[in-house]
């Protein structure tokens, strides 16, 4: 009987590393579950004839990678979670999954998500696993996703994870929607302001100054200011700063998000900014704790999962706090006291998880918080919009009043003298 070499957990969280005798794979995993341990990774031993000619095979391509279409950036991730959750009900339904992956791979349009999918389906018609193919197109499937359908492949229960991927990237997707979408309205709003101010100091005011000079006029202190602006903006290429300025921002925000210690800095800068702070702040543990929920109710053990939300999180002050948390958890801590610990989340957040670590829900209790904390940013977001709406009208109101006031002081000056004459 073929010997299967296995890792797994046992109900302590502990790693078990031994060896079964099976007469299959799913022979092999029935066999460790029933000893009470959580299998993670099975696999054959070779015989000692064979072990050359495994190792050659191993180091083989199984089979020739097909060529991928030139695409910027990754999958989609709207066609992703349609892949993911038609992929679930094929499977629910019981179809093989090379089968089911050439059936969406038929329905899927040209592009780049298709020729993963073949690329997909052709490594597992040759042999590999699906966790295994699918981590060879990291522009499809994230090492969240790829350790995921691992965890549903060697339990057994690769519909239901594929279900819970789908349900996690759809929130995911909406939460970062919902942030996204509150900042285009004043994004919007400013930018059209500036642009109209600009051509006002660029256009109109020179007009006026023109009018000034050539009537010989003193000019009052807040027209001279206007005046400079103008100056400035239309013959010192100030619109070379206001158009070009962003981009040097923006580009200098990334290249300072290229270290880690960068990304640290900036991340704990934006946390402080009032409001929007606690939206990013809510955001980043909604996500974790959605994360990491996801892949333990999955079954990956607790210190993997901890490692793969860490890399996912998108935030590097919460990703350092899971770095101590992970390490705490390996020296033989509970989650919530070094959470608490890093003082990055609030009492509620660490309470719940103390509670689901003692009741042993500790997947559910992650659920609850990312779903209150995906309701308190719909808070959150609201008020940024409601306070931002009339700050500014008022600001536009105090520019507009500026210049209307700048420009006309100068003329009641002209006309007042033009009038005077005239009435003596």
């Amino acid at each position: 009987m073929p010997l299967y070499a296995y890792e797994a957990m046992n109900s302590s969280g502990q790693e078990v590393k031994d060896e079964i005798e099976a007469s299959s794979n799913e022979d092999a995993i029935a066999k460790i579950r029933g000893k009470g341990y959580f299998p993670t990774k099975v696999k054959e031993k070779a015989g000692k004839k064979n072990v050359k000619k495994k190792k050659a095979e191993e180091n083989q391509p199984l089979t020739k990678k097909r060529k991928m279409p030139f695409a910027i950036g990754g999958v989609n991730q709207k066609t992703l979670v349609t892949f993911t959750r038609q992929l679930s009900t094929l499977q629910d339904a019981g179809l093989p999954i090379l089968r089911s992956l050439q059936i969406l791979e038929q329905q899927q349009k040209p592009g780049l998500m298709k020729a993963v999918i073949g690329g997909v389906a052709d490594e597992v018609e040759g042999g590999g696993t699906l966790s295994d193919a699918m981590a060879q197109y990291p522009k499809a499937f994230n090492k969240l996703y790829v350790n995921m359908i691992n965890a549903g492949e060697a339990g057994g229960v690769l519909d239901i994870i594929l279900n819970r991927l789908a349900d996690f990237m759809e929130k995911a997707a909406k939460l970062k929607k919902k942030v996204i979408g509150a900042m285009i309205y004043p994004a919007v709003v400013i930018f059209i302001a500036v642009a109209i101010v600009t051509m006002i100091l660029i256009f109109v005011v020179p007009k006026f100054k023109e009018i000034f000079k050539d009537f010989k006029l003193e000019l009052p202190g807040v027209t001279q200011v206007l005046i400079n602006i103008s100056t400035f903006m239309a013959e010192q290429y100030g619109w070379a700063y206001i158009l070009f300025g962003p981009i040097v921002l923006v580009l200098a925000w990334r290249l300072i998000r290229m270290s880690e210690g960068g990304r640290y800095f900036s991340d704990a800068v934006l946390l402080k900014i009032p409001i929007l702070g606690g939206i990013l702040g809510k955001t980043s543990i909604a996500r974790f704790t959605r994360t990491l929920g996801t892949l333990i109710s999955a079954g990956v053990p607790i210190l993997d999962a901890i490692n793969i939300t860490r890399e996912t999180c998108g935030n590097e002050v919460y990703a350092r706090a899971l770095g101590k948390v992970h390490d705490a958890i390996r020296e033989g801590e509970s989650m919530a006291d070094p959470l608490r610990a890093t003082k990055v989340c609030d009492a509620i957040v660490v309470n719940m998880i103390d509670v689901g670590e003692e009741t042993g829900d500790l997947d559910k209790m992650l659920m609850k918080i990312a779903d209150n904390y995906d309701n308190d940013v719909d808070v959150l977001v609201g008020s940024l919009i409601s306070i931002l709406e009339p700050v500014m009208v008022v600001v536009l109101g105090v520019i507009v009043g500026f210049i209307v006031i700048a420009l006309f002081m100068p003329m009641v000056s002209l006309i007042q003298g033009i009038s005077g004459p005239g009435k003596k």
